[in-house]
C-alpha cells in the first residue's frame, strides 16, 4: 500500500514539473518544485546565482502581463456577468452559468482559475522559500528582503483573489520535499493540501502584506507596475475590509497612507481609459490614481481586448464572434438615471454586431475600459480605496458620515455630477445605498461588483430582484441564498486531492 502512494505522488510530482515547465499546461492543484542541480554537498540548487533569481522575479511579473485570464478576464466575469453590470455575453456553457446562476464544479473556468492561483502562489514561495541559500555575493541582503517583499505582496494579492471566490482554500507557503519511503509521511500534506479556513486564509494575507511592508520597494510615480508598498497598503484596505478581518478603522488608516503617498483622483476621470486619437496608444500610464498596473505597448499587446469588444489598435481583429461580458439593461439605466454621461460614455460603446444575444445586432453596448491592445489594466484603483474609506466611515461603530459624504461628492463632482442631498446625508441607510451605487457607476467592468454585493451581504436582495426587472438576462436557475456567495470548489480539484471538501449548495 505504501510503495502505491509512493509511486502516486511520484507521478504527481513529474506530472507537476512538466505543468511548470509549459503555460500550455495546467499544474496540479499544489505546486512544483524547479530547481537548477545539486551542489557538491548533495544539496539542491534552486537558484546558482542573483540572476537565477532576478529571471524567476521576472516570471512572477509577467504573470501580470502574459497571463490574464484568471486574474482579469475571468475576474470581470464573474464579479460583473455574476452581478447585474452584464450577461455573460456568449452562449457558451462555461459562462452562461455565471449570468443563470447555475454554476456547477464541472466549470472550466472555476477550474482553470484555482489551478492558475496555485500555479502563482507557487512561484511566489519558490523565491521566498530559496532566495536566501543562494550563494552570490552581488545578492545583497537588502536585494534579497526586497524582492521576498515584493514576492510576498503577489502571493498576498493571489491568495485575496482565491479566498473570495472560494472561500476555504489551501494556505500553501513552501515547497513539497522530495518523495521517499522515509519522507512519506511528511510530504504527503504538501503534495495534498488541506483547506484552511477563510480566516485563517486572511490572516496569512495580512502577514504578508504586513512583512512586505517593510521590505518592498517604495511607490515609484514613474513606474505603477511594481509591488511596492503602496500595494500591500492597498490590499491591507481591501482586506480589513472584508467579513474575517474585518477593521474599519485599518481601512481608513490604508487609504490614509495612500493619500500620503501622493495618490489621488486624476482630474479628467476620461484619461484613466482613454486612448490617444489615432494611435489607441494609452491616454496615460502610471496615473497618479493608479496603485498596480499592466502595461501594454507595440509588438506586445494585450490580447484580452478582444474577448470584450472591438480593438482600436486594430479594428476588425476577431470582431465576427460573439463578446464576454454584455452591459445589462439594468446597469445602463442605473447610468442613465443619474445622467452620469461621463462615466458612462467611458464604461460602455455601441457597435454593429453580427449577432443578436441581447440586442439588436445594429445597436449593441460592449464594455470599454479594456478598448485597445495597447490599453492599461488598473489591478488597483485608489477610487477604490477611497470608496472603501467611505464604506468604513458609514459602517463603522460611531459612523461619520460627514466625512463619507465629502469623499462621494469628491468622486461625484469629478464626472459633473451634483452633490448628495442633506437627506441622503442625514441617515446611515441612505449613505450606504448611496456608497453601494456610486460604486457601481465608478468602478463598473472593473471586477468589483460581485465582492461589493458579497461584502455588504446584499446578494439576495440585489440578484434576486434583478431577473424580473431586467427583461434581458437569461431566466434564473437556482435562486441566490447563504451558500451563493462562494464559487463551488472545481470537481477536478476534489477528485484529485481527498483532503478538499466541495462548499455548501453544490
Amino acid at each position: 500500500m505504501k510503495r502505491n502512494l509512493i509511486y502516486q505522488l511520484a507521478a504527481l510530482a513529474i506530472v507537476a514539473l512538466l505543468g511548470s515547465c509549459s503555460l500550455d499546461k495546467d499544474p496540479i492543484d499544489t505546486f512544483s518544485e524547479v530547481t537548477e542541480g545539486v551542489s557538491e554537498t548533495g544539496e539542491k540548487v534552486v537558484f546558482k546565482d542573483r540572476a537565477a533569481v532576478e529571471a524567476h522575479m521576472l516570471t512572477i511579473y509577467n504573470q501580470m502581463r502574459d497571463r490574464q485570464e484568471h486574474w482579469y478576464l475571468d475576474v470581470l466575469l464573474i464579479a460583473e456577468s455574476h452581478s447585474d453590470n452584464a450577461y455573460a455575453g456568449t452562449t457558451g456553457a462555461e459562462v452562461v452559468p455565471f449570468e443563470n446562476n447555475s454554476i456547477e464544479g464541472s466549470n472550466s473556468v472555476v477550474e482553470r482559475d484555482w489551478k492558475r492561483y496555485m500555479e502563482d502562489i507557487a512561484r511566489a514561495n519558490i523565491l521566498i522559500q530559496y532566495i536566501d541559500s543562494v550563494q552570490d555575493n552581488t545578492l545583497t541582503e537588502a536585494i534579497r528582503r526586497r524582492m521576498k517583499g515584493e514576492a510576498k505582496i503577489f502571493r498576498g494579492m493571489v491568495m485575496f483573489d482565491m479566498v473570495r471566490l472560494f472561500g476555504d482554500i489551501p494556505v500553501v507557503t513552501t515547497i513539497a520535499g522530495d518523495i521517499t519511503s522515509e519522507t512519506i509521511k511528511d510530504v504527503y500534506k504538501d503534495y495534498f493540501p488541506e483547506q484552511k479556513t477563510e480566516k485563517e486564509a486572511y490572516q496569512q494575507i495580512e502577514k504578508d502584506l504586513l512583512e512586505a511592508l517593510v521590505d518592498a520597494p517604495a511607490n515609484d510615480n514613474a513606474n505603477k507596475t511594481r509591488f511596492s508598498k503602496s500595494v500591500a497598503k492597498a490590499l491591507l484596505a481591501k482586506v480589513y475590509a472584508e467579513k474575517p478581518l474585518r477593521d474599519y478603522n485599518k481601512v481608513i488608516q490604508y487609504a490614509d497612507e495612500l493619500a500620503a503617498d501622493g495618490f489621488d483622483l486624476e482630474a479628467d476621470f476620461t484619461d484613466l481609459f482613454g486612448v490617444v486619437e489615432g494611435t489607441a496608444d494609452a491616454k496615460k500610464r502610471n496615473s497618479k490614481e493608479s496603485i498596480l498596473e499592466a502595461q501594454f505597448f507595440v509588438g506586445n499587446g494585450n490580447w484580452v481586448t478582444w474577448m470584450f469588444g472591438r480593438d482600436l489598435s486594430n479594428y476588425n481583429n476577431a470582431f465576427d464572434w460573439a463578446k464576454w461580458v454584455t452591459p445589462s439593461r439594468d446597469l445602463i439605466k442605473a447610468f442613465t438615471n443619474e445622467a452620469d454621461q461621463i462615466r458612462y460614455t467611458e464604461s460602455i460603446v455601441y457597435y454593429e454586431a453580427k449577432w443578436s444575444n441581447y440586442y439588436p445586432s445594429n445597436n449593441y453596448p460592449f464594455m470599454y475600459k479594456t478598448r485597445s491592445a495597447f490599453s492599461n489594466i488598473i489591478k488597483f484603483r485608489y477610487a477604490d480605496i477611497l470608496l472603501l474609506k467611505a464604506e468604513a466611515l458609514i459602517q463603522k461603530d460611531g459612523p461619520n458620515l460627514a466625512a463619507a459624504a465629502d469623499i462621494i461628492d469628491k468622486v461625484r463632482t469629478r464626472v459633473k455630477l451634483p452633490r448628495l442631498s442633506s437627506a441622503t446625508k442625514a441617515s446611515k441607510d441612505a449613505m450606504l445605498d448611496a456608497l453601494m451605487k456610486e460604486r457601481r457607476l465608478e468602478l463598473a467592468f472593473e471586477g468589483q461588483r460581485w465582492f461589493d454585493l458579497v461584502r455588504n451581504n446584499k446578494v439576495e436582495a440585489v440578484m434576486n430582484a434583478v431577473y424580473t426587472k431586467d427583461s434581458g438576462r437569461k431566466a434564473q436557475v437556482y435562486q441566490f441564498n447563504e451558500n451563493s456567495y462562494r464559487l463551488p470548489i472545481p470537481q477536478a480539484i476534489i477528485d484529485q486531492n481527498p483532503n478538499i471538501k466541495q462548499n455548501l449548495g453544490y
